[in-house]
């Protein structure tokens, strides 16, 4: 057995590991490597040895023997079962008080599985979110680990030596105990989804509604990207929409088949939306989005069977483009706090149940680099949570209901104009039917109590009177009773 003198591991050194483990050798840190297959240990050594210092391992109980205690590994491989087993066969090799850390993107209930389990074998267990992709992984990601204070005392200074760095601050934080972290970055996800959904549909309107070329909406985004929209999806949106395909010679967009993937973390941010009975309709609409996409069959025969549209030519006149894209700018920018704000419900709701302590200011900071949604208007969301302003909602904090208030004439023109043309937009539609729902002082909810205590007899209460009540419904004219 070697020397132990690496302050921390890598297990799985496919792209994300790969790119972690030269990321922590570049600041500083002597790291421990171990695959499946070794081939991928020397070729990582062969390739970026020269990058800091590395220490190959064939076996997992050479690579735990080259860490300096608390002995302190992160595992990037495939999720689930294969997860599970290099967490065995961590746990197996390593002493109480070690740490495990999973970096990739598993569901946070398995994450709380898992840590139980590792704390019950006198092991720290830590599900740290991973965001900013391969070039995240190797020139800075957001990091969002969850785990006791004990094992971030020892993975703190770790993770901050190969952060993002935005305004000055590293782009990590300690969320929370046992799934925190995971939970976070799954919910980071679901506002991934409703951003590039919003984006999506933007072009749409202008690519369909309004007959401009790609290159030309390249242009706009590439406009906004100067706004209070500045943020990573819109400056590579331009980029995407400006790359010619090769074959062709037109725009790639083109040729790209228009089936959008999934990897899970979208749909399960909506299913725990569900389950906590917290509305994010705009995540929700961009994962059915994706999934109706990908219903190749169902669109086929639509195609075949032309099912019937607006009629007549709907296109806005020439003189007016210039202000419908500004409608459409407004428009997204409205629906994209919106998604934040739901996503930001869904992390409150997440701690209050689940017991944690987020503070979810500092979310907001570390998601300022690194990561995909990395946005300019994140300081503001960050200062309304620190400020308190933000506590019931997002959309109350002074500033987000002004824009709002500023973009809403923009946001209904949009939603209607779309529906005229026979264009999809149900991100835009439904964060505004939820903006509508909430500043609504009476919603038919009422009327479907009375279906519910008809049909079942659920009750209901009085706006008038506290307490519960059921009515005999089946003999019209009689008094309802206290329940």
């Amino acid at each position: 057995m070697g020397e132990a003198i690496a302050n921390i591991g890598v297990v799985g050194l496919a792209a994300m590991g790969s790119n972690l483990a030269r990321n922590l050798a570049r600041h500083g840190n002597t790291v421990a490597l171990y695959n499946r297959h070794f081939e991928r240990t020397e070729k990582l050594v062969g390739e970026h040895g020269a990058e800091g210092s590395f220490v190959p391992s064939h076996t997992i109980g050479e690579f735990v023997a080259s860490l300096s205690r608390p002995r302190t590994a992160i595992i990037l491989v495939k999720a689930g079962a294969p997860t599970d087993a290099v967490i065995d066969e961590l746990a197996d090799a390593m002493e109480p008080g070690d740490i495990i850390v999973d970096g990739g993107n598993a569901y946070f209930k398995d994450t709380m599985r898992r840590e139980k389990d590792i704390r019950a074998r006198g092991l720290h267990f830590v599900g740290c979110g991973v965001s900013g992709g391969e070039e995240g992984a190797l020139n800075g990601p957001s990091l969002m680990p969850g785990g006791t204070d004990e094992s971030w005392r020892t993975l703190g200074p770790i993770l901050k030596s190969i952060a993002a760095v935005a305004e000055g601050e590293p782009c990590v934080t300690h969320i929370g105990e046992n799934g925190a972290g995971h939970f976070v970055k799954m919910v980071h996800n679901g506002i991934e989804y409703a951003d590039m959904q919003l984006i999506a549909e933007s072009y749409d309107l202008m690519r369909r509604g309004l007959g401009m070329d790609p290159s030309d909406i390249a242009d706009v985004f590439a406009g906004w990207n100067a706004t209070e929209l500045n943020s990573y999806l819109i400056e590579i949106t331009a980029e995407v929409l400006r790359q010619r395909d090769e074959r062709t010679g037109g725009p790639l967009v083109d040729v790209i088949v228009d089936h959008a993937g999934m990897k899970g973390t979208g749909t399960w941010t909506v299913q725990t939306a569900l389950s906590l009975a917290t509305p994010v309709t705009g995540i929700a609409e961009a994962v059915f989005a994706r999934g109706l996409s990908s219903q190749s069959v169902q669109r086929e025969e639509a195609a075949g069977q032309s099912l019937a549209g607006p009629s007549g030519d709907l296109r806005i006149p020439e003189a007016d483009r210039a202000a419908f894209v500004e409608d459409i700018r407004q428009a997204l920018y409205a629906s994209k706090i919106v998604a934040y704000a739901q996503g930001f419900d869904e992390i409150n709701a997440g701690a209050k149940e689940y017991g944690w302590k987020i503070d979810l200011a500092a979310v907001a900071r570390i998601w300022r680099g690194g990561c995909i949604i990395r946005a300019q208007f994140l300081n503001v969301v960050s200062d309304a949570f620190e400020s308190g302003e933000a506590d019931v909602s997002m959309l109350f904090a002074p500033y987000f209901k002004s824009a709002i208030e500023r973009a809403q004439d923009s946001w209904r023109r949009v939603v209607a104009r779309a529906a005229a043309y026979g264009i999809p937009v149900p991100a835009f539609s439904s964060s505004l039917s939820y903006y509508d729902g909430l500043r609504s002082t009476r919603l038919p909810a009422a009327l479907i109590q009375g279906q519910r205590d008809f049909f079942g007899a659920h009750t209901y209460g009085r706006v008038d009177e506290p307490g519960v009540f059921h009515t005999l419904w089946a003999e019209p004219g009689r008094p309802e009773i206290k329940a």
